[in-house]
């Protein structure tokens, strides 16, 4: 076998485990150790792996989150269905916090006009909700971040203090075992102070948010009631919010069938 074939089928296999040791490249490419060492030396010259102690890792890739703006045609179906399934749980009466991310803008659209009371650091969901004759609206009042349209700063936190509601509605660049996260860490800090002033927190993420780590983590998954996505997620998944008693809702796409609400407390 050619150098350049064993250089690909090594990749490959990092991009199924993750990880490679010198001994796997031995026995699975038949090639002696000084060879395997050969091969990592080429991939890191080439910049395509990150040499460990004995072997090798992919090196991390770190996705670039784009303005408000695109991420709001980033998968807008699956925001929809979500923010739909959330607004259902609003409640005439109910005191909710919506952050500034664009999952929970589609939650702000398909509120009705049912009397009840929003807290939110976003320009974009105070906007939308103003038509809404029922809904009373605190707008959370700080630094605005443009590109991303949230107020943030310790005004923010401070107002923030004050209120206690019922239901929190966040969203989330990332969710996995190592905790909620997201881009940025003003956002973060505005986040995580929401979820200690509500009764009940709800994190909105669509499928490609689960099992991803991003750069800030504001909250553990035991800090949050529920979760409301539009695919079920793999078992891993499932048993992980299982562990942290984490509630699982499966928004269905379907008009007229009922939603999949997984226990969690089960498979």
């Amino acid at each position: 076998m050619y150098q350049d074939e064993r250089l690909l089928l090594i990749l490959d296999f990092l991009r199924k485990n993750k990880r490679i040791t010198v001994e796997q490249i031995c026995s699975l490419y038949n090639v002696s150790r000084d060879t395997a060492r050969r091969d990592l030396v080429k991939l890191e010259e080439q910049k395509l792996i990150i040499r460990t102690r004995g072997g090798a890792i992919l090196p991390p890739v770190h996705n670039e989150i784009k303005g408000y703006y695109h991420r709001l045609q980033t998968v807008p179906h699956e925001k929809k269905i979500i923010g739909k399934k959330a607004a259902s749980l609003v409640n005439s009466g109910d005191r909710i916090i919506l952050d500034a991310s664009t999952t929970v803008q589609a939650c702000a659209e398909y509120l009705g006009d049912q009397r009840c009371t929003v807290i939110t650091n976003s320009i974009n969901q105070a906007d939308i909700l103003s038509s809404k004759q029922g809904i009373r609206i605190h707008l959370l009042g700080g630094e605005l971040e443009k590109e991303h349209r949230f107020l943030y700063g310790e005004s923010v936190i401070e107002r923030l203090s004050n209120y206690y509601v019922d239901k929190a509605f966040l969203g989330v660049v990332g969710i996995s075992e190592n905790g909620l996260t997201v881009a940025h860490e003003e956002d973060g800090v505005v986040k995580r102070k929401i979820l200690q002033q509500a009764k009940q927190v709800i994190v909105l993420a669509d499928h490609s948010k689960l099992g991803i780590t991003d750069f800030y983590r504001f909250a553990d998954l035991s800090d949050i009631d529920l979760l409301i996505t539009d695919k079920t997620p793999p078992k891993p998944f499932r048993e992980l919010l299982k562990k942290h008693s984490v509630e699982l809702l499966v928004a269905d796409d379907h008009e007229g069938e009922e939603d999949e609400i997984e226990n969690v407390n089960g498979d």
